[in-house]
């Protein structure tokens, strides 16, 4: 029986009219409905039929974590007064619940995504909801986009309603329509705020750390745990407590064991029995409840009974490393949108109180949204699934922010190694079949390579393992956690043991039984691509397992080899094959190296590992896996300000299947460094970065591998390794001044200069040196002279406009030092008698240093005639008595100049 009281209490039945006439007129809508207005609940069943008067429809809603898809249809099914099943339905990974008779199913955007895939007109289905797209999470980005584009190609019957609380409505009425050009689709304005709720703030003590990676300052928690305390004093009601991450929630939750009330646990990783117990609400007369929460609990749930938030102020969010090829998750400050749907929580069935751990004038700093998923994630799943619907760059879908290049860069690089998709970018058979899997493409491709070699059962279990993160307490062994999940008896073993049954049957479907299996179904791709001329063949670690493969919960960094210099070649055939048809630790070494190559990673001398993606990794002092040779890592991090990764999970392998999962990196050949202050030529064999053999070049090495490490060499340690006679020294000095005076033809000839142009000027010797003493018998001067504007005739009057000497009145010719700023000439005060202007070079007059007779500083001037007038005489006055052997006369502008003293000035007269 309807529970029509219910249903009449939900203000957003005011706007199911406007919404229904909307879809009938335009077929697309955006709803934007407050938190708690009943916009998850109440809207689909009057799009199906199901209550009022409107006609019978199918209506799929996708909401975007899996709790809130068993929360929304057991909500709806009761408001029917049915069970979940009948009329209401749900399905998620390895859950469906849904028969002949169910109109409104609820199902993950993941799920939708995977029936897209298969069928993109989505047969039999009238309408589809997205519901929360303010989150931004990228499979519903992706749904929406390839929805709109069904709309307009294929099914513009299709009716379609974006629904948030706190998203930009404007720009997904833009977004709906963009590609069929009927201009903004309505946008149907929910009224009501459910039963309100007052937000208090809650401003923490001073000197909390700000959070930084997963790392939360323990004061914030105790703090939220206080604020907990005090709301349970002041309010009635159950409490929600919003924390960022399960670590959180667990130090909180025995901060707060001796509370008077049940403190329970809700987060993804939460065993189904545990999260409907939660949302089922506490027994008549029980105990009070405070509920710690991820951001799971923000949107789509109603928790009875709940009446008070407490808000950390925190959110994680995925952060993508491309360079090493390692994701991770990232705490930041919780959005404005955010914050406001976790408040909505307060107000569902009465009138709530909402603390904020965090000062009001913070408030306003925080972003409006959270970060787009596509803008900080990693786009391997992405890029495959545009690449099967047929728009490799995703330039033609209708997205509210573009996927960086980069990150699709990174992607394209990743399905390309793994087989999945051809050199343009279009999708094989083989990415078909990956997509088709239901897991990210490293996982993909690990299962379909992994099969043939250990069997389909043992791959599909591994798999399940790296697809969902053990426990912590499981420990960092894969192949023990394995063990530990086959055994069962808690909530992650049950999951991964219906995800393994899952993997089973859909690698089986897709023909992972043996080299070039079946296809299993058709894909229901739009635009399909077909296997390329020249791929390999689907299958065994003979096809695509010697090629190696990337993107996971981050992309593979092959853009760039890492390692040595230029020469190296790959080594045919990608190395050893590896038995792997032994015990757990094998098998589970093999399946991880094939889904992520270039994590694995080989002990270094001095303690930890060096993955073949060139990042350090260090494990845990108690590992028993510190004292393996090789690791595949599956699971990583790498924390802030740190270059090594931390070794969260991974399994034993031998360098036989290092080689072979990774054999796309695996590169012979010549190696030539400049290294401890010399060239250094070495034969290497080398897995990425990871160095397996090496010997020394005696002779014969690649001339321009040497070339390029002398280069190198001059880079790191200057021009001072060239042979700089004074000749060469002032030469460049002097080519230095007529670049600052006259610039143009005249070369810069500053260190970082002449570095930059090694090549222009130090050739054809350079060619000829081999090592660091080669490179000390060069003569600098005479490589200079290569840069001199020979072309422009202007290389001639270098000795005019930047003399070597200058003749003085005396007759002595004078070196002119060019050293400084400014050209200067040092000469002999009686040397310059007669003289009035100040001496030029390339029109800048000199800086004259007037000498004493024994060859000291007299007298510094750049106007020779006002220090006639002005400065002479104090310099004569000075000197006279103590050179009284040199002419000091009164009027040195008329005096003959002289080198020597008076008495041999008499004499030649």
């Amino acid at each position: 029986m309807i529970r029509h009281d219910a249903l009449d209490r939900l203000p957003v039945r005011h706007a199911v009219p406007e919404l229904l006439t909307a879809l009938e007129e335009r077929g697309t809508a955006v709803l934007y409905a407050p938190p708690g207005t009943g916009k998850t609940t109440l809207v689909p069943l009057a799009l199906a039929g199901l209550i009022g008067d409107g006609p019978r429809r199918r209506v799929l809603v996708a909401e975007p974590r899996r709790m809130a898809v068993r929360a929304a249809a057991r909500r709806m099914a009761w408001l029917l007064g049915q069970e979940v099943g009948e009329a209401v339905g749900f399905s998620v990974r390895g859950e469906r619940r849904a028969g002949p008779a169910t109109r409104v199913e609820v199902v993950t955007t993941g799920v939708l995504l995977q029936r897209l895939q298969r069928d993109p007109e989505l047969a039999g289905v009238d309408v589809v909801l997205l519901d929360e797209c303010h989150e931004r999470h990228l499979d519903a980005d992706t749904a929406m986009a390839f929805l709109v584009d069904v709309r307009a190609t294929l099914r513009p019957e299709l009716k379609l309603i974006a629904a948030s609380a706190t998203s930009d409505a404007e720009a997904w009425a833009q977004l709906l329509t963009v590609l069929d050009g009927t201009g903004p689709a309505p946008i149907v304005w929910g009224k009501g705020e459910g039963h309100g709720y007052r937000v208090l703030f809650a401003a923490p003590p001073a000197g909390i750390r700000p959070a930084h990676g997963t790392w939360v300052d323990p004061a914030l928690l105790r703090h939220v745990a206080a604020t907990v305390r005090l709301a349970c004093e002041r309010h009635e009601g159950d409490v929600l407590c919003f924390l960022p991450g399960t670590g959180e929630i667990a130090r909180t939750a025995a901060m707060l064991a001796d509370l008077d009330a049940d403190v329970l646990q809700l987060h993804g990783r939460a065993p189904a029995a545990v999260q409907d117990t939660v949302l089922r609400g506490a027994e008549p007369g029980g105990r009070r409840r405070v509920i710690l929460a991820t951001s799971v609990a923000e949107s789509s749930l109603t928790v009875p009974g709940v009446r008070i938030v407490v808000d950390s102020g925190l959110a994680r969010e995925p952060r993508m490393d491309h360079a090493r090829g390692l994701g991770s998750l990232a705490t930041v400050p919780v959005s404005i949108a955010g914050a406001t749907q976790r408040s909505g929580r307060s107000g569902r069935e009465g009138f709530g109180m909402v603390y904020r751990c965090w000062a009001e004038a913070d408030d306003g700093r925080r972003a409006r949204f959270p970060s787009p998923e596509i803008e900080i994630a990693d786009l391997a799943s992405f890029a495959l699934r545009t690449a099967c619907w047929g728009d490799p760059t995703a330039a033609g879908l209708a997205l509210l922010d573009a996927p960086p290049a980069g990150a699709m860069t990174a992607a394209r690089a990743a399905l390309t190694a793994a087989g999945a998709v051809d050199d343009e970018g279009r999708a094989t058979e083989r990415g078909l079949r990956m997509s088709r899997l239901g897991v990210h493409p490293r996982l993909a491709r690990a299962l379909l390579d992994g099969a043939p070699e250990v069997g389909v059962r043992r791959a599909a279990e591994v798999v399940a393992l790296l697809s969902e993160e053990p426990p912590r307490e499981y420990g960092d062994d894969l192949a023990a956690a394995w063990r530990a999940a086959r055994r069962g008896g808690d909530a992650y073993g049950a999951r991964w043991k219906a995800e393994a049954r899952r993997l089973e049957r859909s690698a089986t479907e897709a023909g992972a039984g043996g080299p070039g299996g079946g296809g299993g179904a058709r894909a229901g791709s739009r635009a399909a691509g077909t296997e390329p001329a020249g791929s390999v063949s689907p299958g065994g670690l003979g096809g695509h397992g010697a090629r190696g493969g990337t993107g996971s919960t981050d992309p593979a960094g092959s853009s760039s080899r890492p390692g040595g210099s230029g020469g190296a070649r790959p080594v045919a055939g990608g190395g050893a094959r590896p038995v792997a048809g032994g015990g757990d630790d094998a098998v589970a070494g093999l399946v991880t190296a094939l889904a992520f190559p270039e994590r694995v990673a080989r002990a270094r001398e001095g303690g930890g590992f060096l993955m073949v993606s060139g990042t350090g990794a260090e494990l845990a002092e108690a590992s028993r896996l510190r004292s393996a040779p090789w690791l595949a890592v599956a699971v990583a991090d790498r924390p802030v300000r740190s270059a090594t990764a931390r070794v969260r999970l991974a399994a034993v392998v031998d360098e036989g299947v290092a080689r072979a999962a990774a054999g796309h990196l695996l590169r012979a050949g010549e190696e030539v460094h400049w290294e401890e202050g010399d060239v250094v030529a070495r034969s290497v064999s080398r897995l990425g970065a990871v160095e397996l053999a090496a010997r020394p070049l005696r002779d014969g090495a690649d001339p321009e591998l040497v070339r390029s490490a002398l280069l190198d060499g001059l880079r790191r340690e200057g021009l001072g390794l060239l042979r700089w006679s004074r000749e060469s020294e002032e030469l460049r000095q002097r080519l230095g001044f007529l670049h600052r005076v006259l610039g143009e033809p005249w070369p810069e000839v500053t260190e970082e200069s002449l570095l930059d142009r090694a090549e222009a000027w130090l050739e054809p010797e350079l060619s000829r040196a081999r090592r660091r003493a080669d490179l000390g018998r060069i003569d600098a001067g005479q490589a200079l002279q290569r840069l001199l504007p020979w072309a422009t005739g202007e290389a001639g009057r270098l000795g005019e406009l930047a003399p070597e000497r200058i003749e003085v009145p005396s007759g002595s010719r004078i070196r002119v030092d060019y050293s400084g700023e400014q050209p200067v000439l040092a000469v002999k005060l009686q040397e310059m008698f007669g003289l009035a202007e100040t001496p030029k070079v390339a029109g800048t007059p000199v800086v004259v240093h007037l000498l004493s007779p024994a060859g000291r500083p007299a007298a510094v001037t750049a106007d020779l005639a006002s220090f006639w007038r002005e400065g002479y005489r104090s310099v004569r006055a000075e000197l006279r008595g103590r050179y009284p052997k040199h002419p000091w006369p009164e009027d040195p502008a008329a005096a003959e100049p002289t080198r020597h003293t008076s008495a041999r000035l008499r004499r030649e007269r």
